[in-house]
């Protein structure tokens, strides 16, 4: 099965997360600082929802560079994934209304938790799907990076019960950290086999 579906319906799917994201943050209430102030826990939390929309959206695209075909597995893991990207205008909003409030930061962190597990199935299944020799298992590796993710979420989660700007602060800890350009994908596709 060509993978040129899976891609154009998951960039669809994450520019409409987006719109519904941005279609979220409300003009200010007056024309003065302090309104744009009182904006500021949403503004922060759409930016940083927005970093991480973009962050899958890149790695996705650099993943299905190193694919050729895609099963069926691979398409419910997709839509797998998907599902839990499309709770973020949600997560986003609520942390925004509630900033720094337990619940709202937790399921902020669950939301990221569990699209971080889909992603790592999404990409176990396409190395399942192009053999533990091909460019993307040898791009991915055990993927470390990822792994390291799902488990400051995980603690991140856990925090937001006892301080919750304390699982904000790892929330774009992670998000920094992949800010910071991966190139195993297009290394392994440069590389020449050995």
């Amino acid at each position: 099965m060509h993978k040129g579906r899976l891609e154009a319906f998951s960039d669809g799917v994450l520019a409409i997360l987006i719109t519904i994201m941005v279609l979220e943050l409300h003009v200010p209430r007056s024309p003065d600082l302090h309104a744009l102030l009182e904006m500021g826990p949403r503004l922060l939390a759409y930016a940083l929802s927005f970093t991480y929309l973009a962050i899958y959206w890149n790695n996705h695209h650099h993943m299905l560079q190193a694919a050729h075909r895609v099963s069926g597995s691979v398409l419910w893991a997709n839509m797998n994934l998907l599902f839990w990207l499309s709770l973020t205008p949600w997560v986003t909003a609520w942390m925004g209304d509630y900033p720094f409030r337990a619940l709202p930061v937790a399921a902020y962190g669950a939301a990221l938790l569990l699209s971080g597990a889909a992603y790592y199935v999404l990409e176990r299944r396409l190395i399942a799907v192009h053999g533990p020799e091909s460019a993307l298992a040898r791009a991915l590796g055990r993927d470390g990076k990822g792994l390291a993710s799902l488990l400051l979420y995980t603690l991140a989660v856990a925090l937001a019960f006892v301080e919750p700007r304390l699982s904000c602060v790892l929330y774009a800890a992670v998000a920094v950290m992949w800010l910071v350009p991966d190139r195993r994908v297009e290394r392994a596709l440069e590389a020449p086999r050995s």
